[in-house]
């Protein structure tokens, strides 16, 4: 310790020497003591880390005592003012009231941010201190690496502390206006430049020191700076050079050196004043960065590990308090009221399983199970049902309505379309009526007297119904004629009233927002809710985002399926694609080709899903019925051009990304897939499920122009692998989670560090939210006041979950 207390008595002796000016070491006196914990850990806590928060009084009054204390022995501890910028020591907590005001104040409120300033930063969703706080870098640039000029080498970001010899306005060989210095220092001297900036001229003063960051270049074979970062070496803390430089987000008008400016600043007089909503027990537990540590260190990082460090602490914050959320919300609509506890009797539904033109799998038997026991109980069910294209879900939804058909009950699927809900009407009729021997009599109801101990219908309830019809119907949902009614939104429409509605199945889940599903929940009194959902996702990533819901998941596929022979082809193969496409329609199926991807505007997809579609009419199969699908069609056109399709009137279905989820076309054996590196392979694996769903081969072709190594390892994978959760784990890791959602298609509030692929720190939050709503489920505690504000901070800004 001896040492350290030697190098810290020389260096607190140079800053008096200084005026007290933080100058006595490069990065200011905190960085200096942050740097002397590893070595004298126990020094170090002594001292408080907030100089550079000091004013000129204060920070003499600081070092005289400790220069006091070192000459006697060991210091003691010296705390400093609140008022300092970065500490060791937690902010003091303050009245909730104080907290929200400066959180929630306008960055206008911020010396240095304009009227006209502010409405740049709000233009990249920054428009509060708490948001400028949390306006993180996109990555940063290392330029802690101080050299010498003698040692700087060609092509790396590098450093150096010099003296400007002379600089001077200048003209280069192309007529652009630049600054040119010459600068040195004890190993030599070298030219640096910045092009477009005359005007730094008159700031590079000779005999002034600066400190440069950049890459540098070789030109007429000598090193040179081409257009660096620098900045004064009088400056208190620096903020362009010399460390790790964070680079932000930025729009027209916003220079990169004034957002790093206006946000070092507040992070200097605001993050002191910062208090920690993550109780002491929580974050000690998992081993934590402090709130205010994290935040400054991940705008101005130490060092890697640094970074890593408050990653993680604020990674973990944003998965805690989305588990929270949705914790909560599953606690409400559980506790709101009392729902209908059904009386199964397992006899009654042994006709329906023994009818089936198959054997129901493990993963099905095992799903039904779950949601039988959730029937039985007063509790209203709230399950997420998952399983993949042909898995089954639809037979344990129909066997689960027929449960609160049998107790006397209403039961309601909605579907996101009108072709998903008359295919789910006849898919389900289908098997009603080889149960009971009856037909039915078809749409838009159908009736049953011998499948249960009563007689039962089934209605069909969309928008396309006449007027007359859709009158009548919802007549006899209202009078309970009706037990089970399967429609569109046209279900939670106005005139459409549940006298006995039990429970409630929405079909792909996330089609819906939250809205819509309470909408259809508040038909009846408190109703079991079970939701499905096609997407293949892990477990815990379905935890986090469909936390409100249990989940059950059917992980196996019937047996006796065809598998869906895919293969990755190149581009001097798209000819023989063409006609293995009409190979296939000769024999009398049909096929799909999903145009490319371009990028994220529906307008400029459409537009090449149009050209597509009249070159393959025009040029490459004039003989063939070709349709067209894509997002710009009105509602009514989709479900017209998806119906003729379904029913053969269409040979090829051209169609965008928005082909339908669900549809089941049983005669399609062809699946090819234009441009197929641009998708993930979660997206990939739901395209190739459109086909299979007959008795015949289906095959899966995946076109890619020049895909990237990443690409080519995600199509080998997809040629071999038919497992949905297989390829979802890859997805996750190869591409993050972009690829299930789509950029809001989650619900969750957007996520500035955390990582859905990190499934560690995702079990991590999860267990740990789940401990503390045991014991504070309404964090009504006094400890967890900040914790109850910031979990409805974030879920305000995010939106609603889905």
């Amino acid at each position: 310790m001896n040492v350290a207390i030697d190098q810290l008595r020389k260096v607190l002796e140079l800053e008096q020497a200084k005026g007290y000016r933080d100058l006595a070491v490069m990065g200011g006196l905190d960085k200096f003591l942050r740097k002397l914990s590893p070595t004298a850990p126990k020094l170090a806590r002594m001292l408080s880390l907030s100089y550079s928060g000091l004013d000129e009084g204060e920070r003499e009054k600081w070092v005289r005592s400790v220069l006091e204390q070192l000459a006697t022995g060991t210091p003691k501890a010296q705390p400093l003012p609140q008022t300092a910028a970065r500490g060791r020591e937690p902010p003091p907590q303050r009245p909730q009231s104080d907290i929200d005001r400066y959180l929630d104040a306008s960055i206008t409120s911020i010396k240095g941010i304009s009227s006209s300033l502010a409405t740049k930063f709000g233009k990249l969703g920054v428009k509060t201190l708490h948001q400028l706080l949390y306006f993180f870098p996109r990555r940063h640039i290392d330029y802690s690496q101080r050299k010498l000029i003698s040692e700087l080498e060609v092509g790396l970001e590098q450093t150096i502390v010099a003296t400007i010899w002379e600089a001077a306005e200048m003209t280069t060989s192309n007529r652009r206006r630049a600054t040119q210095a010459i600068v040195g220092d004890e190993s030599g001297n070298m030219k640096v430049v910045w092009f477009n900036q005359p005007y730094l001229a008159k700031k590079l003063t000779p005999n002034s020191q600066v400190v440069i960051s950049g890459r540098v270049a070789l030109f007429r074979g000598r090193k040179v700076f081409e257009s660096p970062e620098w900045e004064h070496l009088e400056s208190n803390d620096l903020i362009h050079t010399g460390r790790m430089v964070p680079v932000y987000p930025l729009t027209a008008g916003l220079s990169p050196r004034v957002v790093r400016r206006l946000v070092k600043g507040t992070l200097d007089r605001w993050l002191p004043k910062l208090p920690d909503f993550l109780p002491e027990g929580v974050r000690r537990g998992v081993e934590l960065l402090p709130l205010y540590e994290a935040i400054a260190q991940a705008h101005y990082p130490d060092n890697e590990l640094s970074k890593d460090q408050a990653r993680r602490r604020l990674a973990f914050d944003e998965l805690f308090l989305i588990q929270l959320g949705v914790l909560s919300k599953k606690r409400d609509w559980q506790q709101e009221g009392t729902g209908n506890a059904f009386e199964v009797d397992g006899h009654c539904l042994e006709p329906f399983f023994n009818s089936l033109p198959f054997t129901m799998t493990t993963a099905q038997k095992r799903a039904f199970a779950e949601i039988q026991e959730d029937l039985s109980k007063s509790k209203p069910m709230s399950r997420l049902l998952q399983g993949e294209v042909g898995s089954g879900k639809t037979v344990v939804a129909t066997a689960a309505m027929l449960v609160a058909a049998a107790g006397g009950y209403q039961a309601a699927l909605m579907a996101p379309t009108e072709i998903l809900a008359e295919q789910h009407f006849e898919s389900i009729c289908g098997l009603l009526s080889r149960v009971s021997g009856e037909a039915g009599n078809g749409k838009p109801v159908a009736n049953y007297a011998s499948l249960l101990p009563h007689p039962i219908s089934v209605g069909l309830l969309t928008g396309g119904l006449r007027e007359s019809s859709k009158q009548h119907l919802q007549e006899s949902i209202s009078s309970g004629e009706i037990n089970i009614i399967i429609g569109t939104h046209a279900l939670i429409q106005k005139g459409v009233e549940f006298p006995q509605l039990g429970l409630c199945v929405v079909d792909e889940q996330h089609r819906f927002g939250v809205m819509q599903r309470w909408e259809l929940r508040s038909k009846g009194s408190s109703p079991h809710v079970l939701v499905m959902s096609a997407t293949p996702i892990p477990r815990t990533l379905a935890l986090t985002l469909y936390g409100d819901l249990d989940l059950s998941v059917i992980d196996e596929l019937p047996p006796g399926r065809i598998e869906i022979k895919t293969k990755w082809l190149s581009p001097r193969q798209r000819q023989s694609a063409y006609e293995f496409v009409r190979k296939q329609i000769a024999g009398g199926h049909q096929a799909f080709i999903i145009c490319p991807l371009i990028e994220e505007s529906e307008a400029i997809d459409t537009k090449a899903a149009v050209t597509e579609y009249e070159r393959l009419s025009q040029g490459v199969f004039p003989e063939l019925r070709l349709g067209l699908l894509h997002g710009r069609l009105a509602s009514p056109e989709k479900e017209e051009v998806m119906r003729r399709f379904r029913s053969g009137a269409l040979d090829i279905l051209v169609s965008t990304p928005v082909v339908e989820v669900g549809v089941d076309v049983p005669n399609a054996t062809v699946m090819l897939i234009e441009g197929a590196d641009r998708f993930g392979m979660a997206q990939l694996h739901q395209f190739r499920g459109r086909v299979g769903r007959g008795e015949h081969q289906s095959y899966c072709l995946l076109l890619a122009e020049s895909p990237s190594a990443d690409a080519r390892q995600r199509l080998s994978l997809l040629e071999r692998t038919q497992d949905g959760f297989a390829l979802a784990e890859e997805d996750l890791k190869l591409r993050g989670p972009g690829e299930f959602f789509g950029t809001r298609q989650s619900g969750l509030p957007d996520l500035k560090m955390a990582k859905l692929s990190d499934m560690e720190l995702l079990e991590l939050a999860r267990r740990e939210a789940i401990r503390l709503f045991d014991t504070d489920p309404y964090l009504q505690q006094s400890e967890h006041g900040l914790l109850a504000r910031e979990v409805s901070r974030l879920w305000e800004s995010g939106g609603e979950l889905n």
